[in-house]
């Protein structure tokens, strides 16, 4: 990461001990390991979401395509990412209790079938 040697890290480990003592440094390497991982964690958390969002926005632009396009005539891709959105879309209207995490896999079913449903609505 930060593509420090051997030697450099027995130059930092002297210097540390010479400046902070032998009672401090053990102190003061915990508390930069602490700030070093939280900052890793806050780059982790900050990259999946942005990985999160770039998907969200990806479904939205093949579902505008889609509405452009007509359900009839969609790609087999462009379909499934339709499907992803609208079960996304409904898994965040659902509460979030522990009684609907096992009816939770009923509603996913339906969502397969209310594309079928609209698509004959728009055809007719």
């Amino acid at each position: 990461m930060f593509d420090i040697g051997f030697w450099e890290l027995i130059l930092i480990s002297i210097l540390g001990l010479v400046v902070l003592g032998p009672e401090r440094l053990p102190v003061a390497i915990r508390s930069v390991m602490r700030f070093v991982n939280s900052a890793k964690s806050m780059a982790n958390n900050v990259k999946e979401e942005l990985d999160h969002e770039l998907k969200i926005q990806e479904l939205q632009e093949n579902l505008r395509k889609a509405e452009k396009m007509g359900m009839e005539e969609l790609a087999p891709d462009l379909k499934q990412s339709v499907e992803e959105l609208k079960q996304a879309a409904q898994s965040v209207q659902q509460p979030y209790k522990k009684d609907d995490a096992t009816k939770g896999s009923e509603p996913v079913s339906s969502p397969a079938e209310a594309p079928k449903a609209k698509s004959s609505d728009t055809a007719s």
